[in-house]
């Protein structure tokens, strides 16, 4: 992924103003750029790069004997090297302990796809279901929504407010691949592992300098709190190295949000603040979803900020996206923002345990 300096970093936050929603006044809406970790605005005629399928090729340039090395992470006794790690037609696990067995849709994608070594399921999304900020975390979401946004996607009703997000049309293909079967058995393997915490909420004016990997993520490159947040949420990972090139399933990730956007979103998420429903009325008294509605609570809020986004301008549609409608129609995108800060910020309540 191409990164962006520090220095075009500061100049793009401004620029973010460019890119809009309308709000309910009629107003231009910013869209939120750092949820889809971009830092400039789409332009006329944008569209995402295509994804080259996985392969176990060598990367040209990089030393032969590095990237056929096994690797090790903390805690577990798996060896893999990277060329087996950046293979996501072919699943590392390095705690299958930690889930099911991963059904052959999940460790090595579609069956349909199995000539063009489609992707896994577990690949982007990690065997145990806890995503990244750059796609979805399915674990612990109800069997019925997971098959819904499957559908949805296969005909085509869902797609990225940001046409270059380069993973939306790859979901997409991957989706309408899928046979109804292989749209169950990945529903139910990730519902079957409860949601637990793996970010640390922290409000800040200022936070260490970042790189982004557009269309992907920030990365931490600084130690000192030097560059200004400005209105932005930045989920990065805490190792960089152990989340990115290990993909360590296990390490965690650092949020930062807005000082006071806690308890502007906590007011907007607990009572309505005057400006729409309470979270708790669909989206269950815990808010860890129920039925076809999803879970919410201690989720990616880069994540979730796209999926409000999207609602907003009519890319993610089906019948219960326009269920939301009427809930976002008064929020404009800073009040969407401190919900979804509130929200990452929660601990989900522990799994019950289970005879």
């Amino acid at each position: 992924m191409k990164r962006q300096t520090r220095s075009m970093l500061f100049c793009c936050v401004g620029l973010a103003l460019a890119a809009s929603a309308i709000d309910a006044h009629g107003q231009d809406e910013p869209e939120p750029l750092w949820a889809y970790a971009f830092g400039t605005p789409p332009q006329p005629g944008d569209a995402a790069v295509p994804q080259s399928p996985p392969t176990r090729n060598l990367r040209p340039g990089d030393d032969a004997e590095e990237q056929t090395r096994s690797r090790r992470v903390d805690g577990s006794s798996a060896t893999y090297s990277l060329v087996e790690i950046r293979d996501g037609h072919d699943v590392i696990d390095w705690f299958p302990g930690d889930h099911p067995p991963m059904p052959d849709v999940i460790r090595h994608g579609p069956a349909s796809l199995r000539e063009q070594r489609g992707r896994g399921c577990g690949s982007c999304h990690l065997p145990n279901g806890k995503g990244r900020p750059e796609n979805a975390p399915p674990a612990g979401q109800p069997v019925a929504y997971t098959i819904k946004q499957l559908q949805d996607m296969r005909a085509g009703l869902r797609y990225s407010a940001d046409p270059r997000k380069p993973n939306s049309p790859t979901m997409n293909a991957l989706a309408a691949a899928m046979t109804d079967e292989e749209m169950r058995e990945a529903a139910e393997y990730f519902a079957a592992m409860p949601w637990t915490p793996w970010m640390r909420v922290i409000e800040a004016d200022l936070i260490p300098a970042m790189e982004l990997e557009e269309g992907n993520m920030y990365i931490t490159v600084g130690k000192e709190p030097t560059e200004p947040l400005a209105g932005r949420i930045v989920e990065t990972p805490e190792d960089e190295h152990q989340a990115n090139v290990l993909r360590n399933p296990h390490s965690p990730w650092r949020v930062y949000v807005p000082v006071g956007s806690l308890a502007r979103g906590e007011a907007l998420v607990r009572t309505g603040a005057g400006k729409t429903t309470q979270c708790s009325v669909c989206h269950g008294l815990d808010l860890m979803g129920l039925a076809v509605v999803p879970g919410i609570a201690g989720r990616s809020p880069s994540f979730m900020m796209r999926q409000l986004y999207d609602m907003k301008r009519g890319t993610r549609k089906g019948n219960w996206s326009e269920l939301m409608q009427p809930v976002i129609a008064n929020l404009s995108v800073d009040d969407m923002r401190d919900i979804v800060a509130y929200l990452a910020s929660i601990t989900p309540p522990a799994p019950v345990a289970t005879r």
